[in-house]
C-alpha cells in the first residue's frame, strides 16, 4: 500500500511516502506562512522522486493535531481533498507515535473518510469591532 503522510501542525511540514511501513522518501520544508502556496508542490516533488504520480496513492495518513491552528486546517484539508478525490482511505492520529498508528490503521483497511483537527483548546476567537 502506497501511503502519503502529511503533518502541517508547526512552521516545518513533513511530508512522507511509505510502502506500508517501509520510508522511500520523507520531505520537510521551512513552510510557515506560505503553507498553502507550497504544500501541493512539495507533494508533487515527492512523488515524482519516487516515480510516483497522485493515481498511485493508497491512503493518506495525517497528523491530527494539537497544533497550529491554520497549519492543521491547510494540511488536513489537502488531505481530506486528496482522499476524496482519488477514492482512497485517510486516517489521522496524535502523539508521538501518529505516524506509525496512521500507517497501521491503514493497513488494517481503516479510514475515517473525513479527519477533523485537534487543537488541543478552543481557539481564542475575538468579537468582531463593529
Amino acid at each position: 500500500m502506497l501511503i502519503l503522510t502529511i503533518r502541517t501542525d508547526k512552521p516545518e511540514a513533513e511530508l512522507g511516502l511509505f510502502r506500508d511501513s517501509v520510508k522511500l522518501a520523507y520531505s520537510t520544508w521551512l513552510a510557515h506562512r506560505q503553507l498553502a502556496e507550497t504544500t501541493h508542490l512539495q507533494i508533487k516533488e515527492l512523488l515524482e522522486s519516487q516515480s510516483f504520480n497522485l493515481d498511485d496513492l493508497q491512503g493518506i495518513a495525517a497528523f491530527q493535531g494539537p497544533g497550529s491552528f491554520t497549519g492543521l486546517r491547510i494540511g488536513l484539508s489537502v488531505a481530506n481533498t486528496l482522499a476524496y478525490s482519488l477514492d482512497i482511505p485517510i486516517v489521522a492520529t496524535t502523539g508521538d507515535d501518529w505516524l506509525e498508528q496512521s500507517v497501521q490503521s491503514l493497513q488494517r483497511g481503516h479510514s475515517q473518510q473525513v479527519v477533523l483537527p485537534e487543537y488541543g483548546a478552543m481557539p481564542n476567537i475575538t468579537t468582531p469591532r463593529k
